[in-house]
């Protein structure tokens, strides 16, 4: 299967891994991604989740906005810039009860983010800590949701926003019996 509408990345690792004489066994010792995985990434027969892009990533020591904005097609210089709905990357949890659309321009990363979030019923977002300071505004678009931060909890209702600490261990998660959607914007400080 060839994931046409997608970044371009499998040939940005592999000149990244190239570049730097890594063989695909060495790549994958590194990063911790199989031999098997690099090499469908590689040929673009695969669709790495963000975990397994952030993996190589640091393996390589590149930046994560670097691989995505190398992996575009470069176009003439818009005054308005629309990016095509099959190269908004998205994270899917393991269990497929959240989606997360990347909004944000890679350039943002650690400074400001923004997703499109859908979580099914029963579905739940569990974060680590983001760097000290960092804060979450989430706006409920559809359904209610529920959020933990700092050992507080509070459900949050469709039209209502919620202002919590991301410095700390954080959920979102989906008690109702309809999916729900929002808007998180990730602030770092």
């Amino acid at each position: 299967m060839n994931f046409k509408d997608t970044p371009e990345i499998g040939p940005v690792i592999q000149r990244e891994r190239k570049a730097r004489r890594l063989t695909l066994e060495q790549l994958a010792a590194l990063s911790g991604v199989s031999k098997s995985m690099l090499s469908q990434i590689e040929r673009r027969q695969a669709n790495p989740t963000f975990a397994v892009l952030w993996s190589l990533t640091q393996a390589l020591r590149i930046d994560f906005s670097d691989l995505v904005a190398a992996s575009t097609v470069p176009h003439h210089r818009d005054p308005i810039e629309v990016t095509p709905r099959g190269h908004t990357p998205e994270i899917t949890s393991q269990d497929g009860l959240c989606r997360l659309r990347i909004l944000s321009p890679p350039g943002m990363a650690g400074r400001s983010e923004w997703y499109d979030i859908e979580i099914a019923p029963g579905g739940r977002l569990q974060s680590a800590p983001h760097a000290r300071g960092a804060g979450e505004h989430l706006t409920v678009l559809a359904g209610r949701l529920e959020i933990a931060s700092a050992g507080a909890s509070r459900s949050v209702a469709e039209g209502e926003t919620a202002r919590y600490r991301a410095d700390v261990e954080h959920e979102i998660s989906n008690t109702s019996r309809s999916a729900a959607r929002a808007l998180l914007v990730l602030l770092y400080e």
